[in-house]
């Protein structure tokens, strides 16, 4: 049976310059993206809101809105150059087999405390994404303090400390090396074991993986970073109960988290096996909405449960896990790619998958537009949900009102939003769902 590593064999020439090809598509993502965000920029600096809610959103709040986007889109600019000169600089001065002799240098190092059967080039490989994730963070760190602490500090959203947002950092490393340790191995070995016919295995061990997460990650990784408070009896916890127990929605249990500790953004969410699930509201959100605004939005989430548009989003990941996979295979055993980024005398699994993805770039980047399309496809598809359920008036406003106390962007270039949003813009929403402006939200009077 002929494999697409033999198919592509013509791939594996000595003669290919991988660094070049790299570095041009490096360069043309940050090109396009860059294009992209300098389209946007002009739509940011529009002095008026759409006229579809202009009798919703006074002057002073789209003009807030609008700056504050600015200085979102400026500094995704500039955090996009600052990760250029980093790839780039990782090319020019060989930095992948450095960090690799420098994983394998501290793997020796730590030798004696490891158990006997790690030790090998899959362990190695693990201390090199470790390593490279924790110099990755604190080079990012000036970036991560400037976003928190500058930026959305300026608008009044950030509220952790810096000794909170350290502790995360801290967190969130260590929670990447316990349970990111057995699936990057996991990963690795079944490569190793299989060659190139390891696509249908590695599939299944991947979507094994996202099923497990989804039932540790609310239970036990998520209470890590916040407190989940049972919501107390009242009308809002009765008003939900009701519209779950009318949707035969599966809900187990209902939760407010404090994600005022961290930003004043809200938001709203369920999570949960198909047979059991939890409804998670920020407290945040139950303070700017009513009661009726509120489970307006769970009706648009229990639309996406209706709709089984989690399942739907499980079989695109799978098959765009399967167009990777499958692309990579070709990839697997090509010596001249290896070479060209200084790896001679061995060639790591895991460093030809990370140059493979720099090589995948052009076409991620056609799949995302697709990717976007269909989430939009969804989103509008829970919001008639909500609308045959009767909330429409009362999503409506509670959109409005997410929007203008998130300081969403109200208006948005239609390839810059095509790219980057999996929500439709805040006016396209209003419209597809008939909203009639009659009044300023009060909070603006």
């Amino acid at each position: 049976m002929i494999s697409l590593a033999d198919t592509f064999s013509f791939l594996d020439n000595p003669n290919i310059n991988w660094k070049s090809i790299i570095v041009g598509f490096t360069v043309g993502q940050y090109l396009f993206e860059s294009y992209l965000e300098l389209r946007q920029y002009k739509v940011l600096k529009q002095k008026s809101p759409p006229d579809s809610i202009k009798k919703e959103v006074s002057q002073e709040t789209f003009d807030k809105a609008q700056e504050y986007s600015r200085a979102k889109a400026r500094f995704s600019l500039f955090s996009s150059t600052f990760g250029l000169f980093q790839n780039l600089a990782t090319i020019k001065f060989d930095l992948l087999p450095k960090l690799w002799l420098l994983s394998g240098n501290i793997m020796g190092s730590c030798s004696a405390i490891l158990p006997k059967f790690m030790g090998g080039v899959i362990t190695q490989s693990l201390f090199f994404v470790f390593t490279t994730q924790i110099l990755s963070t604190v080079v990012g760190l000036p970036l991560s303090y400037y976003k928190h602490f500058v930026l959305e500090e300026k608008f009044g959203f950030n509220k952790q400390t810096i000794g909170l947002w350290v502790t995360d950092m801290l967190k969130s490393i260590g929670l990447s090396i316990v349970l990111g340790s057995p699936v990057i191995a996991g990963f690795l070995k079944i490569i190793e074991y299989f060659d190139d016919q390891f696509i249908f295995y590695l599939m299944c061990f991947i979507l094994a993986v996202n099923l497990i997460a989804m039932t540790i990650v609310p239970t036990l990784i998520m209470p890590l970073f916040n407190k989940f408070t049972p919501l107390e009896d009242g009308e809002l916890k009765t008003a939900i109960e009701d519209l779950a127990s009318k949707q035969k929605f599966p809900l187990t249990k209902l939760f407010v988290v404090d994600g005022s500790k961290r930003s004043s953004h809200s938001n709203a969410y369920f999570t949960g096996l198909p047979w059991s699930k939890q409804i998670v509201l920020f407290d945040t959100l139950i303070e700017h909405n009513t009661t009726e605004e509120t489970v307006a939005v769970l009706a648009h989430e229990i639309g996406h449960w209706k709709l089984n548009h989690l399942p739907k989003m499980i079989v695109m990941m799978q098959g765009h896990l399967f167009l990777i996979f499958s692309l990579y295979s070709a990839f697997i055993h090509n010596k001249s790619l290896y070479s060209s980024f200084g790896f001679v005398n061995h060639q790591p699994i895991l460093i030809g998958f990370m140059l493979f993805n720099d090589i995948f770039q052009p076409v991620e980047c056609v799949l995302t537009f697709v990717q976007n399309l269909v989430s939009r496809k969804h989103e509008y598809e829970a919001d008639e949900y909500a609308n045959n359920c009767g909330y429409s008036e009362e999503l409506c406003r509670s959109l409005l009102k997410l929007s203008k106390e998130n300081l969403s962007s109200m208006n948005a270039d239609w390839l810059f939003s095509s790219f980057h949003y999996s929500h439709p813009i805040l006016p396209e929403r209003l419209s597809a769902l008939g909203y009639v402006s009659k009044e300023k939200i009060k909070k603006d009077e």
